[in-house]
């Protein structure tokens, strides 16, 4: 068995939850913040079996997209910059994915 956390962008959280649900995959969602774009995130916790994981990344992995969002450039995340700031474009969205071998599992 393997625990699944997956970082999704607020955007795509729910096609992805959608998908996972539909082919009988059981999760976790947590809402979370990005620490460098302070976005809107959700992780998803997930026990799934060793043979079942490829799926769980597949539907993830098709039902994520990555986008381009405009940041300003010089932007300081402590609000005290006072450089001029141009804007720059950095891509964001997709999934973050880590995957990990359960020792012990136990449901009570």
């Amino acid at each position: 068995m393997k625990l699944i956390t997956a970082i999704i962008n607020g955007k795509d959280v729910n096609n992805v939850c959608k998908a996972l649900t539909k082919s009988g995959f059981a999760f976790t969602k947590i809402a979370t913040t990005g620490g460098f774009l302070k976005s809107n995130n959700i992780t998803l916790i997930m026990g799934v079996d060793d043979d079942k994981v490829d799926a769980a990344l597949e539907i993830m992995h098709d039902n994520c997209m990555q986008r381009k969002v405009p940041l300003p450039a010089g932007t300081s995340f402590d609000g005290w910059s006072t450089e001029p700031a141009y804007i720059t474009e950095v891509l964001v969205g997709g999934a973050t994915v880590f995957i990990t071998d359960v020792v012990r599992f136990e449901k009570f």
